[in-house]
């Protein structure tokens, strides 16, 4: 039970981003049947795992298309309760935010921003191509007993839909534009793959003294200073000296090449080879920073950083930690179904296999209102799905011994110094529900919204619980 008052305290911030009492209790249920449900099957779990009365169905569905809370201010409110609780990751004093895309598979001919989307990859799982929303998430690294989590922080669906043709932001734009609505007060390192290493976002990191760190293709080129003249010449001084094609390097002897035991996370007994040049790129005008890895096992890669006094191996061991996002997403997928919404818009024209692009600006004003409030559900429930991860990360990081305690489960692998997953968190807290809401001496003000709505005939554990 004391693992339910642990997760109270850390909601009770976020009334500051509801309109009203009631709108907060609502979206706290909600946070609670995510962070408690056992399956992915919609609003209709969150109202079994909580036990609630079926009226609560259209109340809830109502909620996630309410205005009353606002997606960015429950955002904004999120970030800062994680930049005061949690033990933050930090390189050279900086904290790390890791961003990345996630294409999500919806056969609803009727959901707004559904389209074709191309999905790269050598898994022979994975189709190349689904109908679907693409959503773009920023995390940042927190530090977890011996290992990291990526805790996510914002997510939004940024292609499928255009109200205005006179909209040419590209995806790396609207990547920096969820990341300025985040509030951060410091500058940071963003670590993406080789998709956002591109002159968009180097710039726009540039403006808030960020830094860039990513991936380059192989095929990617660069150029030496312009030797410098003495003599006086007509005409603007030459910025861009020789051409070189990055990936000849691997093959050149002349270069300093380095030794070092491989710095990427999990990997052991590893020695990798590794060269650093800092060289002009011709996106950003200006010198960066290269570093090129001879991988035994992993291969040749590039990467690339705009701060030119990280270390090459800080550098690697910073990129290193990007796939703690992939995790992320695997635990949001499969753990708490925060991509799982079904909300469809009735009065729009069904869309076809193949299609593309969502083009309303020649749409009716009603038209393209309706599309907005349908997008705002799906963003509300993308954010609250989002908090609710952050959520049981958070107990794992503070009360892991809580966390096991309550886990009542065997696990074949608990390994020592590695915090409890979402899914042994989730567990917990389903676990203790049933006690959390019939306690009766010290009540919150969620437990006595949820009494008022419990039909504990649709819900064996509360029947035991009385």
């Amino acid at each position: 039970m004391q693992l339910w008052w642990q997760w109270w305290s850390l909601v009770v911030p976020l009334r500051a981003a509801c309109a009203r009492q009631r709108s907060f209790l609502w979206l706290v249920a909600s946070l609670a049947g995510l962070c408690a449900r056992a399956d992915l099957l919609g609003i209709t779990s969150i109202v079994r795992t909580l036990g609630l009365a079926p009226r609560c169905y259209d109340r809830l569905l109502d909620f996630f298309h309410s205005p009353a809370v606002e997606v960015d201010g429950l955002t904004r409110c999120w970030v800062q309760r994680v930049l005061q609780l949690l033990p933050l990751l930090r390189f050279a004093g900086r904290p790390v935010l890791l961003g990345d895309g996630i294409k999500i598979p919806k056969s609803g001919r009727r959901m707004p921003a559904v389209k074709l989307l191309y999905q790269p990859g050598e898994s022979n799982t994975k189709p190349t191509y689904i109908m679907g929303h693409s959503v773009q998430v920023v995390s940042i690294l927190v530090a977890a007993a011996d290992s990291f989590f990526a805790l996510p922080l914002a997510g939004r669906i940024h292609e499928g839909v255009k109200f205005t043709n006179r909209d040419h932001r590209t995806l790396p734009g609207k990547c920096c534009d969820l990341i300025d609505s985040l509030g951060l007060q410091e500058p940071f390192y963003f670590v993406a793959d080789a998709f956002y290493g591109c002159r968009t976002v180097a710039l726009r990191l540039r403006g808030t003294a960020s830094h860039l760190v990513s991936r380059v293709r192989s095929s990617a080129v660069a150029f030496l200073p312009a030797p410098t003249i003495h003599r006086r010449k007509r005409g603007r001084p030459r910025l861009y000296g020789r051409r070189l094609k990055l990936c000849t390097l691997f093959d050149s002897d002349q270069q300093p090449w380095q030794q070092a035991p491989s710095p990427v996370y999990g990997e052991r007994d590893v020695t990798i080879r590794y060269l650093s040049a800092d060289l002009i790129w011709r996106p950003l005008r200006a010198l960066v920073r290269f570093v090129l890895v001879d991988h035994p096992t992993r291969g040749r890669s590039i990467f690339i950083t705009t701060d030119l006094t990280l270390p090459p191996i800080e550098v690697i061991r910073l990129y290193g930690l990007r796939f703690k996002i992939e995790l992320s997403f695997k635990q949001a997928l499969r753990v708490l179904g925060t991509y799982a919404y079904h909300f469809w818009l009735r009065a729009m024209p069904k869309i076809s296999r193949g299609s593309g692009t969502q083009h309303l600006h020649r749409a009716s004003d009603r038209y393209r209102d309706a599309v907005r409030r349908k997008l705002g559900a799906y963003h509300r429930h993308i954010q609250i799905g989002l908090i609710a991860q952050g959520l049981l990360q958070t107990l794992a990081i503070q009360h892991p011994r809580l966390v096991w305690s309550s886990f009542g489960a065997w696990l074949r692998t608990i390994r020592p110094g590695i915090a409890p997953s979402e899914l042994v968190t989730a567990a917990a807290l389903r676990n203790m529900l049933p006690d959390f809401l019939a306690q009766r001496a010290r009540a919150c003000s969620l437990q006595k919204f949820l009494r008022e709505r419990l039909e504990p005939a649709h819900s064996p554990p509360l029947r035991l619980a009385g």
